[in-house]
């Protein structure tokens, strides 16, 4: 019999359009490899997901994105119903959604990320809370949405009424170089990509507009930064207590010397599985495809409420 797979896509965060490619992707993969894969859009209707979930499926395939799919509340509500589900559980879900707390737990396992301090909306259009260059980010947002660099001469941001990201914003030292990525699959690294793009930040239509970057993988960067990003991606993945995958973010300041200017920036317990995605593309390099990666996923699926 055919196991039966909810794929959770859509949702309604920022990154709604990017889950739902993801999603698409996921549901044709898993029915080609011989899985019932039934796609399930999730709105603010709460009663509509735990009806979509009766009866239990086999697994459900988090393809979500943004809060309210990574921030561990989806994965509470599984774990309730004690239904199998892909990706990080509540806690690593809730953790890695939280930059600081990130910062924090990454910091004290060894790991060097930018100087920075969590200061309110207000502080920020009072003053510079540090000095120029620095990046502005919201404490808990993905695809670098709402993300400011400030550069030296500029005046404050403009944290206008259109700030949507709470009342608390993080601020960072701003790292010139390279952008640099890891993705992680268990308990082994898969590969350094690093991602050219016009401007000084790889935005939002930078990471979902084909054509708008350039992955080189693997990254062209000296071997000691490549093996150290390499294993800072790991150490982040088990301290953050991922499962499945994630993927870690670093900047590489070239101008300094060995890795000291290699610094972690975040994690992604659920990246994305668009065309343009990160994760598939090093999986592929592996030797794994889009399906097989997909189906270990699934394979994988897990529920703390069920292995306890």
């Amino acid at each position: 019999m055919k196991k039966r797979v909810v794929v959770l896509l859509g949702g309604t965060s920022s990154e709604r359009d990017v889950s739902l490619v993801s999603g698409a992707a996921v549901v044709k993969a898993l029915n080609e490899r011989g899985y019932e894969a039934v796609p399930f859009d999730l709105g603010s209707d709460i009663a509509a997901l735990v009806d979509a979930l009766t009866p239990r499926p086999d697994a459900v395939f988090n393809a979500l994105h943004g809060s309210g799919g990574e921030d561990g509340t989806v994965q509470g509500l599984l774990e309730l119903m004690g239904i199998p589900y892909t990706h990080s559980g509540v806690l690593a879900s809730a953790l890695a959604m939280d930059k600081p707390m990130t910062k924090r737990v990454v910091e004290a396992s060894g790991v060097r990320t930018p100087k920075g301090r969590v200061v309110t909306v207000a502080e920020v259009r009072r003053d510079h809370p540090m000095a120029r260059p620095y990046i502005i980010k919201p404490v808990a947002e993905g695809s670098t949405v709402g993300v400011h660099i400030i550069r030296e001469g500029e005046n404050l941001p403009a944290l206008d009424a259109g700030w949507a990201f709470g009342d608390s914003v993080l601020c960072e030292e701003y790292i010139a170089g390279h952008e640099l990525t890891v993705g992680v699959m268990g308990d082994k690294a898969l590969a350094v990509t690093e991602i050219r793009f016009g401007g000084t930040l790889f935005d939002y239509t930078s990471k979902y507009t084909p054509g708008h970057a350039q992955h080189i993988i693997p990254a062209p960067v000296p071997q000691p930064v490549y093996d150290e990003a390499m294993r800072w991606a790991l150490v982040a993945h088990q301290a953050v207590s991922c499962r499945g995958i994630s993927r870690s973010d670093f900047r590489y300041d070239d101008k300094k010397p060995g890795t000291s200017g290699l610094y972690f920036l975040e994690i992604n317990n659920q990246p994305g599985f668009t065309p343009v995605s990160l994760v598939p593309e090093q999986a592929q390099r592996a030797g794994i495809s889009f399906g097989e990666l997909v189906t270990w996923l699934v394979e994988n699926a897990t529920c703390d409420r069920l292995r306890s």
